[in-house]
């Protein structure tokens, strides 16, 4: 089961996520921008679930476009009139996006949830390394963006591993395998076989954030749905649940726009 980013809570959904990640479909005829304005056009990207209750939008953070779900027979044609009607939501939820972390230097990051200035040190032969709150970047400054983000992807790998084996072995709840992958509206999901996927992008989040959203995923080894048993064990997993979703809520996209 998927893990929308808190940010972007899908618009009428009857459960707190999608049951699963959907297929892209060619669409006929569907429109692929949405005007926000006379001079904002937004792109839209359809995508059709046969498991989706209703109709949903999120933001893709890297794409800077709505992404709008559709559920069994409903067209996109059909989805237009509640689009519009979302436009102020969308504005508010690309704004957002400006204020997404960028991997420069003499830029500031998070890291694990605590703020790193990125350094630029052309002359080093180290590659990438965090010492004293400060991520120093060697070789040319027109690679820094790729070797952060290569470095975070690293260091998520490590971390975020880590600490899921902690909870699986606390929880007796195994998964069978992790993924980490940089995705763009999704902070993780779990498989029908146990194999739970993370986002690189949640190093920078707060250990609490982490820990919450690692719980939602193996409490979905239990329950592949969003019902309420599913919630109360979630809360059972972790004490962070409502503190991680308020801060996800106002910054969740500015994270999963990092770039």
């Amino acid at each position: 089961m998927s893990v929308p980013a808190r940010a972007e809570k899908p618009i009428l959904l009857s459960q707190r996520g999608v049951s699963t990640a959907p297929r892209i479909l060619p669409v006929d005829a569907a429109p692929d921008v949405i005007e926000l304005a006379p001079d904002c056009r937004v792109p839209i990207l359809w995508k059709r679930s046969s498991r989706a209750r209703r109709l949903s939008l999120r933001i893709d953070a890297l794409r800077q476009a709505v992404t709008v779900t559709l559920p069994g027979p409903l067209t996109p044609q059909d989805a237009m009139p509640f689009l519009k009607t979302q436009r102020h939501w969308i504005t508010k939820r690309l704004a957002a996006l400006h204020n997404a972390p960028a991997f420069l230097a003499g830029r500031t990051i998070p890291v694990e949830g605590i703020p790193h200035l990125i350094v630029h040190q052309p002359a080093a032969r180290s590659g990438v390394w965090i010492e004293a709150q400060q991520i120093f970047v060697s070789g040319t400054e027109e690679f820094i963006g790729r070797r952060v983000r290569d470095f975070l992807r690293n260091h998520a790998r490590t971390v975020l591993g880590q600490e899921l084996r902690a909870q699986a072995q606390a929880t007796g709840l195994r998964p069978t395998r992790l993924d980490i992958r940089d995705t763009s509206s999704r902070w993780g999901s779990c498989s029908s076989s146990g194999r739970i996927m993370l986002s690189w992008r949640l190093i920078m989040a707060p250990a609490s954030v982490r820990h919450y959203l690692i719980a939602h995923e193996l409490a979905h080894l239990r329950h592949m749905n969003h019902g309420p048993a599913f919630w109360t064990l979630v809360d059972q997993l972790t004490p962070h649940r409502h503190t991680a979703e308020r801060w996800l809520k106002h910054h969740g996209s500015a994270l999963l726009g990092a770039r």
